[in-house]
This record gives structure tokens, C-alpha cells and sequence, in this order.
């Protein structure tokens, strides 16, 4: 009969039969994610709560003893990967293959100002956002290609480890939608919140599979995000 791992060192040595161990983390919230601004590649930090969200999220993943964190390189991204990186003594690596979408003139703007002024795009951005296209901006088959090739380089070099990636939702969707080999339009059936942690393993001959999906049992505040 199947026994459910009981404690840490059970997970661990199940761990050894899997070539690599992803954790997929989005950030903590910032001053955008409250205002419902569209982000993109505008360097907010971490609010207060963000912060906090970062230090519960540490004390959930050090259990499971990651041995290198990759982080997007804008700010609210590497302090949310800061505490746990301090608490393991490793140091955050930046990948820019992790990085924000980048949305043009949309950036740093009212959720609320783009639907009045961008009725066309607002309703491909809440239906099918896989197909929007915009000036100046990244579409989600940019976003999505370059994400998952740094994710299948750090996978493959890390055979036998677990690995901690600090992204975006909007990196972290079509990344896991890769992975997964769900077609489009895929962005808005799963949900990843600030401060919650996936986990998806990968073997050379199982490819990527799923284990967990937006944990966030471990956060005392999260205000969610629905557009």
C-alpha cells in the first residue's frame, strides 16, 4: 500500500527518484497589485504586506531545503526570494527569462482608465489575453517561450536538486501552461496568487508534471486578484 510521506526526511528521499524539483513562486503584493494598476515591467517594491507575505512564504519552503533560488529581476520579485535566500545563507540569481511581461503604454495605468479607454483590448485581456497584442508591448508566446527555455535550462542543470523561481503571474501562467501542455486560452483557468508557491517536478522521462498548484495556506493576509 502507497504511505503518504509523514515528515521531511520521507519527502526528501522521495525527492532523490525525481531528477528536479521546481518551486514556482509569485511575488509578494505590492503597491500596484492594491491599486489593480497594470504592472509590467514597472519596478514596484514590496508593501508592507508583501513583505510579510515574503517572510511567511520562507518559513513554509525552507523545509524543503532548495538549494538554489532564481529570481526575476525587478525589486518585488527578488525581496520576496530575499528572506528565505538569507535564512538558507545562498545568494538569489536573476534570470532575465523570468521577468515580467512587459505591456507598453499600459504599464503603471488604472485597471479601471484601460477598460474606458481600451474597450477592444480589455475584453481580449478578461476572455482570451493570449492573443492580445499591443505597441511596444511583449505578447504571452514571447513571454511564455523565453520563460520556459531558462525553466527546462535550470531543470536539466539541476538534476537531483530543488529549485526556487521568484516570477510573475503573468510569466508564471504561461510558464506552468508550457509545462503542462495546455493549449490556448489557458490564463484565466488556474490562479496563482501574491505570495503563494507551486511545485512541479521534471525527469527526463516524465517531462514536467504538476504536484501543487497556488499553495497558500501559509499566508496570513492575501487580498486576491481576479482581472
Amino acid at each position: 500500500m502507497y504511505k503518504i510521506p509523514l515528515n521531511c526526511n520521507e519527502v526528501l528521499n522521495m525527492q532523490k527518484l525525481l531528477q528536479c524539483r521546481i518551486i514556482l513562486v509569485r511575488h509578494g503584493e505590492c503597491k500596484g497589485n492594491l491599486e489593480n494598476r497594470f504592472r509590467g515591467r514597472l519596478d514596484y517594491p514590496l508593501n508592507e504586506t508583501g513583505r510579510k507575505q515574503a517572510r511567511e512564504l520562507s518559513q513554509a519552503l525552507v523545509k524543503y531545503r532548495p538549494v538554489s533560488v532564481y529570481s526575476s529581476p525587478l525589486k518585488r520579485a527578488m525581496e520576496t526570494a530575499f528572506p528565505l535566500c538569507e535564512t538558507l545563507d545562498i545568494e538569489i540569481r536573476t534570470r532575465e527569462g523570468f521577468n515580467n511581461i512587459a505591456l507598453g503604454n499600459w504599464e503603471g495605468r488604472l485597471k479601471s482608465e484601460i477598460a474606458t479607454e481600451y474597450p477592444h483590448e480589455w475584453n481580449v485581456w478578461l476572455t482570451n489575453p493570449e492573443r492580445l497584442e499591443l505597441e511596444g508591448a511583449e505578447t504571452f508566446r514571447n513571454v511564455q517561450d523565453r520563460a520556459y527555455q531558462a525553466l527546462k535550462a535550470l531543470a536539466v542543470a539541476h538534476s537531483g536538486d530543488t529549485i526556487v523561481v521568484v516570477s510573475h503571474r503573468t510569466t508564471l501562467k504561461p510558464l506552468i501552461a508550457r509545462c503542462l501542455e495546455i493549449p490556448e486560452p489557458y490564463f484565466w483557468k488556474f490562479h496563482v496568487d501574491t505570495g503563494s508557491y507551486s511545485i512541479i517536478d521534471f525527469s527526463e522521462n516524465r517531462g514536467f508534471s504538476l504536484y501543487q498548484l497556488n499553495q497558500t495556506l501559509h499566508l496570513s493576509d492575501l487580498n486576491i486578484e481576479w482581472a
